[in-house]
C-alpha cells in the first residue's frame, strides 16, 4: 500500500464539490422531467426522424473520422520535414477550434458565393451548387475537426511503439503494409473503440455546425431541434421530450464506453520518426498529409482572408462588438478559473483517496456533462430559472459561466488528474517523510510539476467557453451576447462581411489562448521552481 500523507480536508472538499455537481445535474434533470410530465401531450416535433438523422450523421462522422485519423497518424509517424511540429500542433488545436468558425470557412470555400463557385463561374460559366449545405457539409465539417483530433490521439499511440520492436521490424525488412499489419494496427486498435465513442458523442451533440450547415429540417438534429423548439416555437414540451431522448442515448453510449479502455489525451509534442518506408510509401504519406493539411487549414485560412478584409473596419467601429468581446473574455476567463478550482479540488481529493470506491465516487459527477450536452444543460437551467420567477436575462451571466465550466470539467479533470495521481504514486513517501502540510505539498511540489498542465487546462476551458454557442443561444439577449452569438445573428441578418470579421477575430483569440496560456503557466512554474 502506498505511504500517502493523510489529506482529509482535500477529500472532504472534493466530496462536497462532487455532491454539489451531482445535485445540480439532478436539479437540471428534475426540471426537464417535471416539465415533460406537466406539459400538454401536443407537440409538433418528430422525435423518430430527428433521432434517426442525428444517429446517421454521428455514425458516419465516427467512421470517417477514424479512417482519416488513422491515415494521417500513419503518415505523420513516418515523415520528418520542416514544420512537422507546427502541423502536429495544428491538429492538436482541433479540439478547441470553434465549430462555427470551421462551418463558416466551409461556406466561404464551398458555399453558393464561395471560392469554388466563383472560380467555376469565371472559368466555365457555371456553378457547382452548394455542397457546404446539408448532410455533406455537416460531415465535412465534423470530419475536419474530429479527424484531426483522432489523428493526434492515434499518433501518440504510434509514437509509443517500443524502439526494440521497431529495430526487430527493420531487421526483418518489413514493408509499409506489413509494418502496418504487424505493428501499427495492434498499437492503434485498442484506442479505437473509446475514441470512436468520444467522436460519436461529440457529433451526436454537435450544435453550431448543424445549425449553420444543416440547410433545413431534413438534416436537423436533436440539439438544433431543442433550440428551435424553445427559441422559435416556444414548444417547451417538445424541447423536453427531445432532451430526454438525447440524455437516454448519450447515457447508453457512455455506459457502453465505460467498459472500454480509456483514451489518453495527447496535446504535447510528437516524437521524431524512427522508421523510413520505401519511396512509393513516402509519396503516399506525403499526399495524405497534403490533403489533410489542406482540408483542415484551408477553411481557417479562408476565414482569416475574408474576415480581415473590408468588413473588419466596420465591425471594429461597432460598440456592440467591443461589448460582445468584453463579455466573451470575461465569461471565458471566469468559467476557466471556475473550472480550474473545480478540477483541481476534485483531482487533489481523488489523488489523496486510497479506496477505489471513494476515487470512483469523486470522479463520477465530473463526467455528467457527457450525458447532458450543452443545449440540454442550457434548457434545464432555462427551466429552473423560469421556476424561480427570475427573468432569464438576470440569471444569464451566472448560468452561462457555470454551464461553460461544467462543459469543460471532463477535459480539465482528464488533464490534471493523471499527473496528480502520478505525483501521489512516486512522491507520496517523500512527502510524508518531510511532514509537509497540504498547502506546502501543493506549492512546493505539485504546482511546480503541474505548471504546463494547469496552463493547458485553462486554455482548453477558456477556448471552449469562447467558442460556445450552445449555452448562450437560449440565454442571449440584445444586451447580453458573446462573439459566437453576435456572429450567428450577423449571419441571420445576411451581414456576411460582419460575420466573417467576427469569425476571424474569434479564431485569432482562440489560437492565441491555446498557444499562449500553457507556455505562460509553464514559465510561472519554472520561476517558482528556481
Amino acid at each position: 500500500m502506498l505511504a500517502l500523507p493523510r489529506r482529509p480536508l482535500r477529500i472532504a472538499l472534493a466530496t462536497g464539490l462532487a455532491l454539489s455537481i451531482a445535485g445540480l445535474i439532478v436539479a437540471v434533470l428534475w426540471a426537464i422531467l417535471a416539465a415533460a410530465s406537466e406539459g400538454s401531450a401536443h407537440s409538433r416535433v418528430d422525435i423518430a426522424h430527428l433521432l434517426r438523422m442525428t444517429t446517421i450523421q454521428a455514425g458516419l462522422t465516427t467512421v470517417l473520422s477514424l479512417g482519416v485519423g488513422m491515415a494521417v497518424a500513419w503518415a505523420l509517424n513516418r515523415l520528418r520535414f520542416f514544420g512537422r511540429d507546427l502541423l502536429v500542433g495544428l491538429f492538436a488545436a482541433a479540439i478547441v477550434t470553434p465549430g462555427m468558425v470551421v462551418a463558416f470557412g466551409l461556406l466561404s470555400i464551398w458555399g453558393r458565393n464561395g471560392w469554388i463557385n466563383e472560380a467555376s463561374r469565371a472559368l466555365f460559366g457555371l456553378a457547382i451548387g452548394n455542397p457546404a449545405f446539408g448532410l455533406s457539409g455537416i460531415l465535412l465539417a465534423h470530419v475536419i475537426l474530429d479527424g484531426a483530433f483522432a489523428a493526434r490521439i492515434l499518433l501518440a499511440r504510434l509514437d509509443a511503439v517500443p524502439a526494440q520492436k521497431l529495430k526487430v521490424g527493420q531487421s526483418l525488412g518489413l514493408s509499409a503494409t506489413r509494418r502496418f499489419a504487424l505493428i501499427d494496427w495492434p498499437s492503434m486498435r485498442g484506442s479505437l473503440p473509446g475514441l470512436g465513442a468520444i467522436i460519436f458523442l461529440l457529433a451526436f451533440t454537435s450544435f453550431p455546425i448543424v445549425l449553420l450547415l444543416g440547410g433545413g429540417p431534413a438534416n436537423q438534429t436533436l440539439d438544433v431541434a431543442i433550440y428551435s423548439a424553445v427559441r422559435l416555437d416556444f414548444d417547451l414540451v417538445g424541447a423536453v421530450r427531445l432532451a430526454v431522448t438525447q440524455i437516454a442515448v448519450c447515457s447508453l453510449v457512455i455506459l457502453l464506453a465505460s467498459a472500454l479502455p480509456p483514451v489518453p489525451t495527447a496535446l504535447g509534442r510528437s516524437a521524431q520518426p524512427r522508421w523510413q518506408d520505401s519511396t512509393a510509401a513516402r509519396i503516399m504519406q506525403g499526399l495524405v498529409l497534403a490533403l489533410a493539411t489542406l482540408g483542415f487549414a484551408l477553411p481557417l485560412v479562408s476565414v482569416l482572408i475574408d474576415g480581415l478584409g473590408t468588413g473588419l473596419g466596420r465591425v471594429l467601429g461597432q460598440a456592440s462588438f467591443w461589448w460582445a468581446s468584453l463579455t466573451s473574455l470575461v465569461i471565458g476567463a471566469s468559467s476557466a478559473l471556475l473550472t480550474l478550482v473545480l478540477a483541481l479540488s476534485l483531482s487533489l481529493g481523488r489523488a489523496a483517496a486510497t479506496r477505489a470506491g471513494v476515487r470512483t465516487a469523486l470522479g463520477a459527477p465530473t463526467f455528467a456533462y457527457l450525458a447532458v450536452p450543452a443545449v440540454v444543460l442550457s434548457l434545464g437551467f432555462f427551466l429552473l430559472v423560469r421556476q424561480t420567477g427570475l427573468a432569464p436575462a438576470q440569471a444569464a451571466p451566472i448560468v452561462v459561466i457555470l454551464a461553460n465550466a461544467l462543459l469543460a470539467l471532463p477535459f480539465a479533470v482528464a488533464t490534471l488528474g493523471p499527473p496528480l495521481d502520478a505525483i501521489a504514486r512516486t512522491r507520496g513517501k517523500l512527502i510524508r517523510s518531510l511532514g509537509l502540510s497540504g498547502w506546502q505539498q501543493f506549492w512546493q511540489i505539485e504546482y511546480k510539476l503541474l505548471g504546463k498542465d494547469i496552463g493547458l487546462m485553462l486554455a482548453l476551458a477558456f477556448c471552449f467557453s469562447l467558442g460556445d454557442l450552445g449555452v448562450i443561444a437560449l440565454f442571449g439577449t440584445q444586451d447580453f451576447q458573446t462573439l459566437p452569438l453576435m456572429m450567428f445573428r450577423a449571419l441571420g441578418a445576411y451581414r456576411n462581411n460582419d460575420a466573417a470579421a467576427i469569425a476571424a477575430l474569434l479564431l485569432i483569440f482562440t489560437i492565441a489562448a491555446f498557444i499562449g496560456l500553457p507556455r505562460l503557466f509553464e514559465r510561472f512554474a519554472h520561476a517558482a521552481r528556481d
